[in-house]
């Protein structure tokens, strides 16, 4: 039976990163922020969703989401983002369930999230993943990799649990502060899960 082991962390994090080692270790990873992106523009159930939540103007008129228009849309209103959230989840988790099917003879999967606990799906995973960081290190790295200002990082930050409470919740947390050696911490995991199925 393959394992599902799900990754998440803040913005800024490096859980990107940590999926990318374990990519080069052979294990497959789904990306569900990338799958969204996709369906936003793709899924047509979704579109209608979303231009019966927000008008016809969230999507450009060759058929694209308007991203900026939906991010100051959400991240204004609580209520607006959780029925989002709402529409979207369910189509991404359908999506990974898929994706899962090509993939039966692998001894574990990655499925990365930012809002793994938070969406409740981290009761679907065999372990889960905490990689963490300390905040001003995470804003520096949105800073570089975005050009956002350290405003509307804060912002996206709010909008997330804190990391002391998804730690309560994970079966392991990866401190990626540039002094941890997190690449070894990787292959410990990969090495245990592919032999003894454990995250430990």
């Amino acid at each position: 039976m393959t394992l599902i082991v799900g990754i998440t962390g803040g913005i800024g994090s490096g859980k990107s990163t940590v999926c990318r080692v374990f990519k080069l270790l052979g294990v497959p990873v789904f990306e569900a922020d990338l799958a969204a992106k996709k369906l936003y523009d793709t899924n047509e159930e979704l579109k209608h969703g979303l231009i019966r939540l927000f008008g016809e103007k969230i999507y450009t008129p060759d058929g694209r989401l308007d991203r900026k228009k939906l991010a100051s849309v959400i991240f204004n209103n609580d209520l607006h983002l959780a029925r989002v959230n709402e529409l979207v989840h369910p189509i991404v988790r359908n999506e990974f369930s898929k994706w899962l099917k090509n993939y039966k003879s692998s001894p574990y999967v990655i499925h990365e999230a930012a809002i793994l606990f938070e969406s409740g799906f981290y009761k679907m995973m065999d372990f889960s993943i905490l990689v963490s960081a300390p905040e001003e290190q995470r804003l520096e790295r949105v800073i570089a990799r975005d050009g956002a200002t350290k405003e509307m990082i804060k912002k996206r930050m709010e909008k997330q649990w804190p990391d002391e409470k998804k730690q309560k919740l994970a079966d392991r947390v990866l401190i990626n502060d540039n002094k941890n050696l997190i690449i070894p911490e990787i292959i410990q995991i990969d090495k245990r899960l592919k032999k003894y199925g454990k995250i430990w």
